[in-house]
């Protein structure tokens, strides 16, 4: 059996389960941030910064920037690799899909935790 080393979990049935997890994940987050707008009248930077400085909403942040990260990763890798042929060619769009999405990863933690 050929292991291939770019893809993000073991096998093809951890990677759509990770991919099933990150997306319930996002859903919920998505859900939890609509229903926080719809029910915060008047809006501003105060009460949009004391919700951010809640350690529990900086997890749940953290866990949905991870779960992007790991969603996208699985469905470009997938992508890459039923389209793109040539073993350059998908190395170098790996190559930068892994650079993009680690820059995201360390952006989102010094925005959640930053100075």
């Amino acid at each position: 059996m050929v292991t291939n080393v770019t893809n993000f979990g073991r096998s093809g049935v951890s990677d759509w389960l990770l991919q099933r997890f990150s997306a319930v994940v996002l859903a919920l987050y998505s859900v939890f941030i609509v229903g926080y707008f719809l029910t915060t009248s008047d809006l501003d930077y105060a009460q949009w910064s004391a919700f951010f400085q809640q350690t529990w909403v900086r997890i749940f942040t953290f866990l949905a920037i991870l779960s992007i990260a790991a969603h996208a990763w699985i469905g470009l890798w997938t992508i890459s690799t039923d389209y793109l042929k040539a073993a350059g060619i998908r190395f170098v769009f790996q190559a930068v899909c892994n650079l993009a999405l680690f820059t995201y990863v360390v952006w989102g933690v010094q925005v959640l935790w930053g100075a």
